[in-house]
C-alpha cells in the first residue's frame, strides 16, 4: 500500500496547475512554453518536457507572466540566461543571420543554377537541332568564291581579294572570283 501511495504522489507531483488572473495571461504562458525549448532535452519544448530544468523554466515563465512582464521581456531574460538556443524562433541579430538568411539564399542559388543549366542545355539543343534538322552541311552553306565575286566592281573585288588572302583562301579561287 505504501508503494502505491508513493507512486501516486510522484505522478501527482508531475502535474502542474498554474492559476492565472485572466485568459490572456494563460494564453501568453502557453505560447511562451511552446516557443522555448528545454535546454536538457533535444528537440523538445518546455511544454512537452518533464525534466527538472524544464519544470523550473515553466515556473519562472509563470512567475514572470503573472508579474505582468511582456513577451519581449521574458524572451530577453531567457536569451540572457540560456542564449539564443532556448528559443525555436531566435531573434534576428548578427550571431543568428546564418540561421535566418542562409536557407533562403542557398535555395535561390540552387534554383538559379538549375535554371541557368536548363536554359544552357535548351540553347545548345536548339543550336544542334537547327543545324541538323535542315540537313544542310557547311559546303552547302558557304557559296563558291567565284559566285561571290561575280557581281562586284573592280574596287570591291580588290577589297574582297585582300580579305580572302587574310583568311587564307587560295589565290586561284580569289583570282577567279575577282576576274568575273
Amino acid at each position: 500500500m505504501l508503494a502505491m501511495a508513493g507512486i501516486s504522489l510522484q505522478a501527482h507531483a508531475a502535474i502542474e496547475v498554474y492559476e492565472f488572473e485572466n485568459p490572456r495571461q494563460e494564453a501568453q504562458y502557453k505560447g511562451l512554453i511552446e516557443e522555448f525549448r528545454c535546454p536538457k532535452c533535444q528537440n523538445q519544448n518546455l511544454a512537452g518536457s518533464d525534466s527538472q530544468i524544464a519544470q523550473d523554466l515553466k515556473r519562472k515563465t509563470y512567475e514572470m507572466v503573472v508579474a505582468g512582464q511582456t513577451d519581449a521581456q521574458i524572451r530577453e531574460y531567457m536569451y540572457e540566461r540560456y542564449g539564443d538556443f532556448i528559443s525555436y524562433k531566435p531573434p534576428v541579430r548578427p550571431s543568428t543571420w546564418i540561421l535566418w538568411y542562409f536557407p533562403p539564399v542557398f535555395l535561390l542559388l540552387v534554383v538559379a543554377a538549375w535554371l541557368w543549366r536548363t536554359k544552357r542545355r535548351q540553347f545548345q539543343a536548339s543550336l544542334n537541332a537547327g543545324a541538323g534538322s535542315e540537313g544542310v552541311n557547311e559546303a552547302q552553306v558557304k557559296p563558291e568564291v567565284s559566285e561571290i565575286g561575280a557581281n562586284l566592281s573592280s574596287e570591291e573585288a580588290a577589297k574582297l581579294k585582300a580579305l580572302l588572302k587574310e583568311h587564307g583562301v587560295n589565290d586561284t579561287d580569289v583570282n577567279s572570283a575577282t576576274k568575273k
